[in-house]
């Protein structure tokens, strides 16, 4: 009887992946709408472009594990 693995940190590891680049887009954005005279705005826009990609970038740093 074999002991059982621990589970792999892939999926902490992943979520820190997309909320860190959810974070720096929504950040990117704030900064840019502020240097345009809308913080607010830009952070909307940097939050609707950073969802789909951070998970465009979890799906690719982690497509091997599929």
């Amino acid at each position: 009887m074999e002991p059982k693995s621990r589970p792999s940190a892939q999926y902490a590891e992943a979520g820190g992946v997309l909320v860190g680049v959810l974070f720096a887009s929504v950040a990117v954005g704030l900064l840019i709408g502020w240097l345009a005279g809308s913080a607010g705005i830009g952070v909307l826009i940097g939050a609707v472009i950073g969802i789909p990609l951070s998970t465009y970038t979890v799906y690719w740093r982690y497509r091997d594990s599929f």
